[in-house]
């Protein structure tokens, strides 16, 4: 099967094409971390099988899958249990939960080699055999999800100034003499939100919590490195090059979220 994957994190793409390459079962065809690049490719060079995130600032996946020509199988992929509706349990999709787990996966190609089998045809061909429309699920899962939709803009308010922060945009949060700050573009933003009240309401799968008083932006970390006393440390990075501590009981999430 050629495959492509298609997540706006590069890390979470180099461990799911290292995942199927190890299985011997799939051709990666190509990825991308960027909907509009994906989507390029795909409109011209059809593939067996589409790995796609839901979550990716500019498109969703579903969007993506709007605005293709074909309806290609498709393997959707995501941090939120709550996206895993029955809808994904249909022949021509599935889905998988985040931090991926190679049972799970397998058991993915099991059933899209099963679909091939039976005779579906498959996206090579342009045509479709007796599997339901992709596009139409994707609208009825965007419909349902869309009440859910995580915070995108946080505004920050001085005075009569009110400044409005992209979240994808945003290093790190972090609190301070009972304040608490977004990080963007090396300069420091007062919110009017706690961290337990972001922990909430961020994106978990770009955003996770590394101390009690620290939230990083996880596609903002460019290392991780042992800490004088043992810990660790991530740097990001941002313009200063700015250094994190992480609480002993969060290394290992932290690890998981990055595929390490």
């Amino acid at each position: 099967m050629r495959a492509f994957v298609v997540d706006d994190e590069q890390l979470a793409v180099q461990r799911l094409t290292r995942m199927l390459a190890a299985t011997g079962r799939v051709e990666i065809s190509g990825s991308a971390t960027d909907p509009e690049q994906a989507l390029a490719f795909l409109r011209a060079r059809p593939v067996d099988v589409l790995f796609l995130d839901i979550q990716m600032p500019g498109m969703t996946g579903f969007e993506l899958l709007e605005r293709l020509d074909r309806d290609p199988v498709v393997v959707f992929t995501t941090a939120y249990d709550r996206y895993a509706l029955n809808a994904f349990e249909v022949n021509s999709v599935d889905y998988l939960l985040k931090p991926i787990e190679r049972e799970r996966l397998d058991r993915a190609l099991d059933k899209l080699d099963r679909l091939f089998r039976a005779g579906t045809d498959l996206v090579s061909d342009g045509k479709r055999g007796p599997t339901p429309d992709v596009r139409m699920l994707a609208r009825q899962l965007a419909a349902e999800l869309a009440p859910s939709r995580r915070l995108e803009r946080i505004a920050s308010r001085v005075g009569e100034r009110t400044t409005i922060l992209d979240t994808a945009r945003i290093s790190h949060f972090f609190s301070k003499d009972k304040l608490t700050l977004a990080v963007a573009n090396g300069r420091e933003h007062a919110i009017d939100y706690t961290l337990a009240q972001l922990e909430e309401q961020l994106d978990p799968r770009r955003f996770t919590r590394i101390h009690r008083a620290t939230i990083v932006n996880i596609g903002l970390i460019q290392e991780l490195f042992p800490a004088i006393d043992g810990g660790v440390v991530v740097r990001l990075k941002d313009e200063k090059k700015t250094e994190l501590n992480v609480a002993r009981d969060r290394v290992r999430d932290l690890k998981a979220r990055l595929g390490i």
